[in-house]
């Protein structure tokens, strides 16, 4: 073997998740040549890459098929040894399919897989036999590697986005990230001020998130009465420069979102606040010092859905409502 392609068009915390794959391949082949093929928008995350040689970008937003015509075009140009395809939807089976590799694969789910060389059961994670994702992509390499044990995701952020942080970083500082795309996956303003208002005095805090995030960060700033210790960076840094300013926080307080993931690719300490979804969903914090907050109560509507919701379904979002700030002040204690 001299290259190989590995596949994930999905989303960020997808992406994330799927170097483990990368650290895998590269772990067992050194020498092997790994390009990744990711949507527009998320190979950010991955500049600067030691083990990828070369970055194939889709632009799905724009011209989606011509786009991915002429993406088929360089794949087989490239004439990769495998082609492994972490997606389960159709596109990326085309491309896997007429990729010209000697082998595929792919998780049966997807449309094309018929027609791949090996065929990997997906298995859904619950909660009587939870299965993290970097377990159920390693399923798919195993063919490769001979076994099925996985490596942590992990993320390089450059010397220049260090730099970017380095001056946020002379004091002891704490990350949070309140944003989600899915509103029930988001932990309530309310209670993101209360956090604020009851963390030590000593520690700066600092708010990150995409410029679509600034509406958040403001009402939170507004509600707070400890201003001073509070700046929202929403929209300044990019994707790498945020997981850089993580990796060195005294605590990361997230939802079941990206920045959660960006902990776990630095091994960053996290506190993961999950409403609506569940960790045994398979995408849970990987970090050394991780820590789940989730409600005590039991609620027969939760969870609502695999990916949240834009509002709560029964109108109470009792998932969010009950989870105490006492609970997210423990984990930093325990730190």
């Amino acid at each position: 073997m001299q290259k190989i392609l590995v596949i994930q068009t999905a989303f960020i915390g997808d992406v994330v998740l799927a170097t483990a794959v990368l650290e895998k391949l590269h772990l067992v082949y050194p020498d092997v040549k790994l390009d990744f093929l990711v949507r527009k928008g998320n190979d950010g995350l991955l500049k600067g890459h030691p083990f990828i040689n070369e970055l194939l970008v889709w632009d799905k937003t724009k011209s989606k098929y011509p786009h991915l015509w002429q993406m088929l075009k360089t794949i087989r140009r490239n004439r990769y040894d495998v082609v492994v395809n972490i997606q389960r939807f159709a596109a990326t089976g085309f491309l896997t399919t007429f990729s010209g590799a000697k082998m595929t694969i792919g998780f049966d789910k997807n449309p094309w897989s018929v027609f791949f060389s090996k065929r990997i059961k997906h298995v859904i994670s619950t909660p009587d036999q939870p299965l993290h994702e970097v377990n159920r992509n390693q399923s798919l390499i195993e063919p490769l590697t001979g076994d099925l044990i996985p490596v942590k995701p992990r993320l390089y952020p450059t010397d220049t986005d260090y730099a970017k942080v380095q001056s946020l970083q002379s004091n002891p500082y704490i990350v949070i990230a309140p944003a989600s795309v899915w509103f029930t996956k988001q932990y309530p303003v309310a209670k993101w001020v209360e956090l604020i208002d009851q963390l030590p005095r000593d520690y700066k805090i600092y708010i990150i998130g995409a410029p679509s995030d600034k509406s958040l960060a403001e009402a939170i700033y507004s509600g707070v009465q400890q201003k001073d210790k509070l700046q929202s960076l929403c929209g300044e840094l990019s994707l790498l420069q945020s997981a850089a300013l993580q990796e060195k926080a005294v605590m990361n307080y997230v939802n079941d979102s990206a920045p959660m993931h960006f902990a776990s690719a630095l091994n960053a300490p996290v506190t993961a606040v999950y409403c609506s979804t569940l960790p045994s969903f398979g995408f849970g914090p990987l970090s050394d010092r991780s820590y789940v907050v989730e409600t005590k109560e039991s609620l027969d509507c939760r969870p609502c859905g695999l990916h949240g919701q834009a509002s709560c379904p029964k109108q109470h979002f009792n998932c969010a409502n009950t989870i105490k700030v006492a609970q997210l002040l423990e984990t930093l204690q325990a730190s």
